[in-house]
């Protein structure tokens, strides 16, 4: 949840989860940021093209999203269904608020690092980012009034946290906290719009922001390297939360297993889970830490800025496989599956050929 923004939005923002800080590295050109501003503006912007918002949008860090609401939805013991679907609804538009608004914050500093953006290359003009950015969290919050008021209860704390982070929190030392926090209530929105109220998923909520929250402390240092600390913690975070994910002991929501007693709200009493879905939880979580360790590990061993920038692309992966084996180990397998499909199915779209050369941080 991205932004890790989102993404994290999980956030979602996130990313969440989504892209993180981007510090001005020392040995950039003489000219100064609002030097390269001014240049940029001055360039005729011609005729927007798809690629171009594509590029704002990071159109193949979407697939991270929706696990957020159907683990949710697993948390909280429901099945999901046309609520579910709008929370969905609701997490991608805050999502996509939060990139428009993240470019549109940095446009400084991506004219001196990345001034191949769309922003500094003049392709989108900030006001449009900034319009693109409004509207979606428009429409986030429309999406969330109709999955009810639980979720929007949810999806407008969410908004804000996407807000505070991209404008101000990012560049504090609160910034990995606040796109943790942004993933974890995308999770929470997906349990509120199915099954009515958070507290059974916010152990879910929990392990996902952990994650989070490991990767965006590698995204602060993505343009510059020279951080041992950061993908060594997320490389011992990721550990840790392997363990917890497959513990053999789990909470499951109360009505997932016929031994819960009818008619009581919230989580039973701890239970093993059954030998098949124990399986496909270590499986998912297997995949999870596969799939973050290893760019850790590089980024640990030579924190140079293009195996820091693969550690947080590894660590943005790895949210789906995290999000099917919390799904998994709240008792709802098919849920699990159908969040594990959306990893294969975020490559193939990466690999279109408009899509080849859009990041996902």
């Amino acid at each position: 949840m991205s932004r890790t923004a989102a993404a994290a939005r999980a956030g979602v923002a996130a990313d969440p989860s989504a892209p993180g800080q981007r510090p001005t590295s020392g040995t950039v050109a003489p000219a100064t940021s609002s030097d390269a501003v001014s240049r940029a503006s001055r360039r005729p912007s011609g005729r927007v093209g798809a690629g171009a918002w594509a590029e704002l949008l990071r159109l193949p860090a979407l697939f991270t999203v929706p696990g957020d609401a159907l683990a949710g939805a697993a948390a909280a013991g429901a099945r999901p269904g046309p609520r579910t679907l709008l929370a969905i609804g609701s997490s991608l538009c805050l999502y996509e608020a939060g990139m428009a608004l993240n470019d549109w914050a940095d446009r400084a500093e991506d004219a001196v690092e990345r001034p191949h953006r769309p922003l500094p290359s003049g392709r989108i003009r900030p006001a449009a980012a900034l319009a693109a950015a409004g509207a979606h969290t428009g429409a986030g919050l429309a999406l969330a009034a109709g999955a009810g008021r639980p979720a929007l209860a949810v999806a407008a704390p969410l908004a804000a946290t996407v807000w505070a982070y991209d404008l101000t929190l990012k560049h504090t030392p609160a910034g990995p906290a606040a796109m943790a926090a942004a993933r974890g209530l995308d999770l929470l929105l997906g349990a509120a719009a199915t099954g009515g109220g958070t507290r059974a998923a916010l152990p879910s909520a929990a392990l996902l922001g952990s994650h989070t929250l490991a990767v965006t402390a590698v995204s602060r240092r993505e343009t510059t390297g020279g951080s041992v600390l950061a993908p060594l913690a997320a490389l011992a975070t990721t550990g840790a939360l392997t363990r917890l994910v497959t513990d053999g002991r789990i909470r499951l929501p109360a009505g997932r297993r016929a031994a819960a007693a009818p008619g009581l709200p919230g989580p039973t009493p701890a239970a093993r889970p059954s030998r098949t879905t124990g399986a496909l939880t270590t499986a998912l979580a297997a995949a999870y830490a596969a799939t973050a360790a290893r760019p850790y590990f590089h980024a640990t061993l030579n924190p140079s800025p293009p195996l820091t920038q693969r550690a947080v692309g590894g660590g943005i992966r790895a949210t789906v496989p995290l999000q099917a084996a919390l799904a998994a180990r709240s008792g709802a397998p098919v849920t699990s599956l159908l969040v594990a499909a959306l990893a294969p199915a975020g490559r193939l779209f990466a690999r279109r050929a408009g899509m080849r050369k859009v990041s996902i941080t």
